[in-house]
């Protein structure tokens, strides 16, 4: 049997405070309240068990000391790392995080999942938002929930943006490699109207223009299967750029299943330079971004409360080739 919950009533007789009292002290009021009576109505909480409602704490204050972190799939150490950044600033400044993941990316499925994390976040009523899903190209953003929004990656330009330098991330890239000695490239990338997937497919073919794009699901089983269709198609491009670090480790699995050597057979680079890729074998080219920075950064935009739309902060990407994409 559940224990009942103590009513705020409850705690303001035992503490011997006016119900006004008892609720100043604990859900916050522009009103301030004596210290000796709040020390009493603290008291008398603790002794009851009672937990003041955030709800209607941030009702009272129109916001709360929560600020929302929105990511795409939470197993992917790309908005892992994100998050790692957020709550490093949430801490520093005595807030809490909540994160709401749309899951992997499937289509208007995943643009439902994200506007009903947003309606949900309005009622919330948080300090700040930060917005780190894959944007869809010309999806709405009438749903983010205030003007305290910072938007990584684009996709929402009235919004104070960390924007991505995936175009020409991915154009060095494809400098990098031809400069190798790498002409023939495929590109395994994921929905093409997603807006991440779209900037790195067109910066590596603003360089590399021949390259063939296969679209598939924006995940590692997806590039996969993406890789052995290509390869059951009979063709053996060079090196193969994934979109995505954890989409090239599985362009590199169907390599291996397929009896290629990921490097020495057909080269492999991705994008992100997630933690891990330094250390499988062959160690991954990848186009590194300072994901954690990204998002430290976003928070403080979001709560500066003067966010610049037409002017995004630009996180600067650096390529790192490794021994996935040996000269030629």
């Amino acid at each position: 049997m559940n224990e009942r919950v103590p009513t705020l009533s409850e705690v303001a007789a035992h503490a011997g405070v006016s119900l006004a009292t008892a609720s100043r002290a604990l859900n916050g009021s522009a009103r301030t309240v004596n210290p000796e009576l709040r020390d009493r109505v603290l008291a008398s909480a603790g002794a009851l068990g009672y937990s003041a409602n955030l709800q209607a704490q941030a009702v009272a204050r129109g916001t709360s000391n929560v600020v929302a972190l929105v990511v795409g799939d939470i197993a992917d150490p790309y908005f892992a790392a994100i998050a790692s950044g957020v709550v490093r600033v949430a801490d520093e400044r005595g807030l809490v995080v909540t994160i709401s993941a749309t899951g992997p990316y499937v289509g208007d499925a995943s643009v439902e999942r994200e506007r009903s994390a947003l309606t949900a976040l309005r009622g919330q009523r948080p300090r700040a938002v930060v917005l780190a899903s894959s944007r869809v190209v010309g999806a709405p953003t009438s749903d983010l929930p205030s003007r305290r929004v910072a938007v990584i990656g684009g996709g929402a330009s009235e919004f104070a943006t960390v924007d991505v330098d995936n175009r020409a991330g991915a154009a060095a890239l494809a400098t990098e490699l031809q400069a190798r000695g790498y002409r023939d490239f495929a590109i395994v990338a994921g929905p093409e109207e997603l807006v991440t997937v779209r900037d790195r497919v067109e910066g590596f073919r603003s360089v590399a223009s021949s390259s063939d794009v296969v679209h598939t699901e924006f995940s590692r089983e997806g590039a996969e299967r993406a890789t052995a269709e290509l390869l059951a198609s009979d063709k053996r491009p060079e090196c193969i750029f994934a979109v995505s670090d954890v989409m090239a480790l599985g362009v590199m699995a169907a390599l291996r299943k397929a009896g290629i050597t990921p490097g020495t057979g057909i080269a492999v680079a991705g994008f992100d330079d997630i933690p891990l890729v330094a250390d499988v074998t062959p160690a991954l080219t990848s186009v590194a971004l300072p994901l954690a920075d990204i998002g430290a950064h976003a928070l403080n935009l979001a709560l500066s409360g003067h966010p610049e739309p037409s002017t995004p902060t630009v996180a600067a990407a650096q390529v790192r080739l490794r021994a996935s994409t040996p000269a030629l």
